[in-house]
C-alpha cells in the first residue's frame, strides 16, 4: 500500500511538559504523539513538527505530518488518536497533504502570543500560562519599540546563543501589543523564528516598558547582531503558539 501523508493540527497545554521534541527520558509532546500512533497502528512512524516549542511553552495550532500506510479516512484520525492520548493533548484535525508536502519548508506565516498580567495580585488560576508582573509597564513605548520590529531584518540579537542555523534573517509581519483588563498580549507574526526569539522579544520589550532600554534602541541592538545587546528572556510559560498557516 502507497504511502499516504497525513497533517496533524494539535493542541496543547505545555505547563507540565519538556517542550515539543521528543528527548530520551523526559515528557514531551512529540514523544506522547509518537506513542499514541504507534498504539493506534503498531508501528514506530516518525512524527515532524513545524514549531520547537520550548519547555512550558503551549500552542493552539501547532502542525505536524507523518506518513502511513493505514486505510483511516484523514477525517478520523483526530478522535482515534486523542482517544491514546493525555487529557491535555487534542489534535483537532487532520486532513491528506501531497508526498511532497514538508511540514516546516511549506510555512508561510506563524503566529505566537505571549500573556501578560499586569495586575498586583499573582492570577493563580492563570499562573501556568502567563509572565506575572506587577510593576507598572510604559505601554506605549512598547507600542514605539515594537514599530522596529517590523519587516525583513536580521535577528541574530534575539536568538539564543545555542541557535546554530544558517542565516537569522526572518520577516515579522507584525507585533501588536493589546491592553485588555490588566492582560498586555503580544501577538508576534512571523514568517519563521529563531530559538527563543518570541521570548527574547518580549523581554526586550518589558525591559522598555521598565525604563531599562530606549524604544529606539532597538535599532542599536538588532545592528549589533549579538544576544547580550538585547533585554531578558521572557519566561516560556507566558507564550502560545496560535497558529501557522501554509501555502
Amino acid at each position: 500500500m502507497t504511502l499516504r501523508k497525513i497533517k496533524l493540527t494539535i493542541a496543547y497545554d505545555g505547563s507540565d511538559y519538556h517542550g515539543w521534541q521528543k528527548q530520551p527520558g523526559q515528557k514531551t509532546i512529540q514523544g506522547l504523539l509518537t506513542e499514541a500512533v504507534k498504539k493506534l497502528t503498531g508501528s514506530n512512524i516518525e512524527i515532524a513538527g513545524a514549531s520547537r516549542t520550548d519547555a512550558g511553552v503551549s500552542a493552539l495550532g501547532q502542525a505536524a505530518s507523518l506518513e502511513i500506510d493505514s486505510r483511516i479516512p484523514a477525517k478520523n484520525f483526530p478522535k482515534a488518536i486523542n482517544d491514546k492520548l493525555p487529557r491535555d493533548i487534542i489534535v483537532t484535525d487532520a486532513e491528506q497533504m501531497p508526498p511532497d508536502f514538508d511540514i516546516i519548508k511549506a510555512v508561510k506565516t506563524k503566529l505566537y502570543r505571549y500573556s501578560v498580567y499586569n495586575g498586583k495580585k499573582r492570577p493563580v488560576l492563570h499562573i501556568k500560562h502567563c509572565w506575572h508582573i506587577p510593576a507598572k509597564l510604559d505601554i506605549s513605548s512598547m507600542e514605539t519599540a515594537a514599530k522596529h520590529l517590523l519587516g525583513k531584518k536580521d535577528f541574530k540579537s534575539f536568538a539564543a546563543a545555542a541557535d546554530k542555523r544558517k542565516t537569522t534573517i526572518r520577516t515579522i509581519f507584525r507585533c501588536d501589543i493589546t491592553y485588555e483588563n490588566q492582560w498586555l498580549y503580544f501577538d508576534v507574526e512571523g514568517d519563521g523564528f529563531l530559538y527563543n526569539m518570541v521570548r527574547n522579544i518580549v523581554g526586550t520589550l518589558v525591559d522598555v516598558g521598565r525604563g531599562r532600554i530606549k524604544p529606539d534602541n532597538i535599532e542599536k541592538i538588532l545592528k549589533a547582531k549579538d544576544r547580550t545587546a538585547a533585554g531578558q528572556l521572557a519566561p516560556g510559560q507566558g507564550l502560545c503558539l496560535m497558529w501557522i498557516k501554509y501555502d
